[in-house]
């Protein structure tokens, strides 16, 4: 097991909130975390809202892929982060576990997925203070 923190970011599709925390997590902490996502009933392609929303700040999840929520994916894990996918998340001791009520941005236009996009982004960045702090120096 890796030194360094795990997240696993659920929610139901793994086509919007999920992939774009995990890419905003990989962008701002690089390698400091190992970032995994998934869905509990993952769609057939990421939000092409989302991917836009998120190009629009440099980061580029295009070639993401939706995955399906395994129990070994929330055991190689230490934070589990769901996102509206209610109780579906296995529950083992020792990890965290924390819920974003967060809107979902299935259907939904550019305009809307923006706000989105940021709010997930200031989650983010608490999350790294807690969790993955700059090495001082």
């Amino acid at each position: 097991m890796s030194d360094k923190p795990s997240v696993l970011f659920v929610c139901v599709h793994n086509a919007g909130r999920s992939q774009m925390a995990a890419a905003w997590l990989t962008h701002l902490a690089g390698d400091r975390v190992e970032v995994r996502s998934a869905g509990s009933a993952p769609g057939t392609q990421v939000n092409p809202a989302a991917v836009e929303a998120m190009r629009e700040v440099g980061i580029d999840i295009s070639a993401e892929i939706p995955k399906v929520l395994t129990v070994e994916s929330v055991q190689a894990s230490d934070v589990c982060i769901t996102m509206g996918c209610g109780d579906v998340c296995p529950v083992f001791p020792g990890k965290r576990y924390l819920d974003w009520k967060l809107e979902d941005p299935a259907g939904q236009g550019i305009e809307a997925v923006r706000p989105i996009r940021d709010e997930i982004k200031a989650l983010i960045e608490n999350l790294i203070t807690e969790i993955a702090p700059e090495p001082a120096g």
